[in-house]
């Protein structure tokens, strides 16, 4: 028997790919359609434009089937930094910004760079599975953070878990799972809170573009010397629907890319030429069109509120960018519910002990209660087709 590394066998399937594997072979009645709410990523292909800004870098540009810089093209760097910069009402330089293949990479490599086996980090709940994976694979001790029906993360009751081994903080907003933004205090106190201590705070802010909120949802760019705290996650893949081209970025000081860079030469060398030259296409040409999706998406997740008006046995408790967090109102356990849905409903949503730790793991029993519901590829037709199933489901 080869041997295996034993941090990689404690942490769970990747739970997209599991719950695929309980509609393998499955038919289901065209008058009743899978309706697929598990993954939080647009299918539709990018906008005509730049998809042909791309088609024409493979044609026409040899240094897009070149390895390019390790942190990125210098290009896109840039406008990251200015539109940021101009957005957030801070200073951001080129140099506090790196290209990963993802925003999931941009994470790994920020991690690597903070905590090692034996160290702590602090994750809020309900968390970002992959966010988890990461630290189980790496020995880092997740400390769950619990956030109770408000789904709202409080910098005092983060304060009460820190250690001498605790190394950062990590939050999401708009949330993934439970669609929550945060408010602006709320990540001003945790700012605040990690300077204080000494600890990293990461903000993944993957669905920013699909905040309900007018302008910047927080004010911590304009702090001085924020880079000596703060780090930013972000994804082009939502906003650009480039998922399958790998494009994030990570937004830190100087120093800490320095250290990230020997993470990415080591892994992939560079994010992928043709999405980075999308991914800076889509920024210096669809802001108008971006606005028109935020809206879309917006005009879905106030669908999904009204229509879960008509479900009074249904708790919705978090909406937003991507996704809604449901409380279920049966006697199962969220895993069993979801994976009955699937013939009871043809719906395939993810239960909230992929998001969670179980009551008699250490959890407070809101991962057996909820569902998540990727809504981003349903329309308002399908979304209310979605609320009509969940009214007759009887489980």
């Amino acid at each position: 028997m080869q041997p295996l590394n034993p941090t990689y066998t404690r942490t769970f399937p990747p739970p997209v790919m599991e719950a695929r594997r309980w509609i393998a072979g499955k038919a289901f009645p065209d008058d009743r359609p899978l309706i697929n709410l598990s993954q939080a990523a647009p299918v539709d292909p990018p906008p005509e434009p730049l998809a042909r800004a791309m088609a024409r870098a493979l044609i026409e540009d040899p240094a897009a089937h070149l390895y390019g810089p390790v942190l990125g093209l210098p290009e896109l760097r840039a406008e990251l930094a200015a539109q940021w910069s101009a957005g957030y009402g801070g200073e951001i330089t080129d140099t506090q910004v790196a290209i990963t293949a993802g925003c999931n990479q941009a994470f790994t490599a920020i991690m690597s760079t903070l905590a090692g086996a034996g160290d702590e980090v602090i994750l809020p709940l309900p968390y970002y599975f992959n966010h988890k994976m990461w630290l189980d694979m790496e020995g880092v001790k997740t400390v769950p953070l619990p956030t109770g029906d408000s789904l709202i993360p409080e910098a005092d009751a983060a304060e009460r878990l820190i250690t001498d081994r605790t190394r950062a903080i990590v939050l999401i907003t708009p949330n993934n799972p439970s669609g929550a933004e945060y408010p602006a205090t709320t990540l001003r106190a945790f700012f605040d809170l990690a300077r204080r201590k000494g600890l990293a705070l990461i903000i993944d802010e993957t669905y920013r573009d699909f905040h309900s909120r007018d302008g910047a949802p927080h004010d911590l760019f304009a702090d001085p010397g924020w880079d000596d705290t703060l780090i930013h996650l972000y994804s082009f893949s939502k906003a650009y629907r480039l998922t399958g081209h790998r494009v994030g970025a990570a937004v830190a000081s100087p120093a800490r890319l320095a250290e990230v860079e020997k993470f990415l030469d080591t892994v992939a060398i560079c994010a992928p030429q043709v999405g980075q030259i999308g991914a800076l296409w889509g920024m210096r040409n669809l802001h108008d069109w971006l606005a028109s999706e935020r809206l879309e998406i917006l005009a879905r997740r106030d669908a999904l509120v009204q229509g879960m008006a008509r479900l009074p046995d249904w708790q919705l408790l978090g909406c937003g960018a991507y996704f809604a967090y449901l409380r279920h109102p049966f006697a199962a356990a969220s895993d069993q519910v979801a994976r009955a849905m699937v013939d009871a409903a043809g719906l395939l949503t993810l239960p909230g002990t992929m998001f969670g730790p179980t009551r008699d793991k250490g959890g407070d029993g809101q991962a057996e209660t909820t569902l998540r519901v990727a809504f981003a590829n349903a329309d308002r037709d399908g979304l209310s087709e979605v609320i009509d199933r969940l009214a007759a489901l009887d489980l």
